[in-house]
């Protein structure tokens, strides 16, 4: 753990994707617990740090990796996956429901990921997420979290995600546009990357539109910073990284 609050803390986030005939696919949300420090209350995607274990478990899956930290922002966001909602993304083959079970009550347990997936027979298939985006707000005494969110598609043959009852309290499918029209609405709550990420995200109609649309888009750092616009102040972010929506006045975006 970084001593400094101001230190950005390694995480990565997945935002899984599920096809669903004659309309917009469904992404994947937790709620986070009321408690919890950071996002309290709030809808996010499936996440987390990125611990030390994580490194040498890149290194140990491509030697050389660990340096370049995408590659163990990788194995996180598949390890978080797994711990938060129950769902075996960028693992070869597909665990059974006994194995997905125990690598998961592992994980509960502060078990290594890398002897969880040794043990029963599997391997990374770290191609199975898509970069998509780079995140590091920077807030005033509070915690800075700099994350990597990457795309994934829910495979077939996947379980129902289940909640993990600790750090999250709800997990459940949705349209990126429905959780917006919800944030909205007032009958939940999103913080403003995960409000900006879905309204990019609301902009396809598959998983290939999003994916080809990342390829296209390299995942610079966004860090929002606050400007005087139309004589009030607005949240903004970057007009060239396929946000749709790049200034936000800072009432809403509080509310957001």
């Amino acid at each position: 753990m970084a001593s400094d609050p101001q230190t950005p803390i390694p995480a990565a986030t997945l935002v899984l994707f599920r096809e669903r005939a004659g309309g917009p696919p469904d992404l994947l949300m937790v709620e986070r617990a009321r408690a919890m420090a950071f996002a309290g209350g709030a809808l996010v995607f499936p996440g987390g740090r990125i611990d030390a274990a994580d490194h040498d478990h890149a290194e140990r899956h491509t030697p050389g990796s660990s340096a370049n930290w995408e590659q163990p922002a990788r194995i996180a966001a598949i390890r978080e996956m797994i711990e938060e909602a129950g769902l075996p993304i960028g693992l070869s083959p597909l665990p059974d429901p006994r194995a997905l079970a125990a690598i998961r009550q592992g994980l509960h347990a502060d078990g290594a990921f890398a002897t969880l997936v040794a043990r029963y027979g599997l391997a990374l298939d770290l191609e199975a997420l898509t970069l998509f985006a780079r995140w590091c707000p920077r807030h005033p005494h509070m915690r800075i979290f700099d994350t990597l969110f990457f795309l994934a598609k829910l495979p077939e043959g996947a379980p129902d995600p289940e909640v993990d009852a600790t750090e999250n309290t709800r997990v459940f499918w949705q349209s990126a546009r429905g959780v917006l029209d919800d944030a909205r609405a007032g009958r939940v709550s999103i913080i403003f990357p995960t409000r900006c990420n879905l309204e990019r995200l609301a902009q396809f109609a598959s998983f290939d539109d999003a994916v080809a649309h990342a390829r296209q888009i390299p995942a610079r750092m966004v860090t929002p910073w606050v400007e005087e616009r139309d004589g009030a102040p607005h949240l903004c972010i970057p007009d060239d990284l396929g946000y749709p929506v790049t200034a936000v006045p800072m009432d809403a975006a509080q509310r957001g």
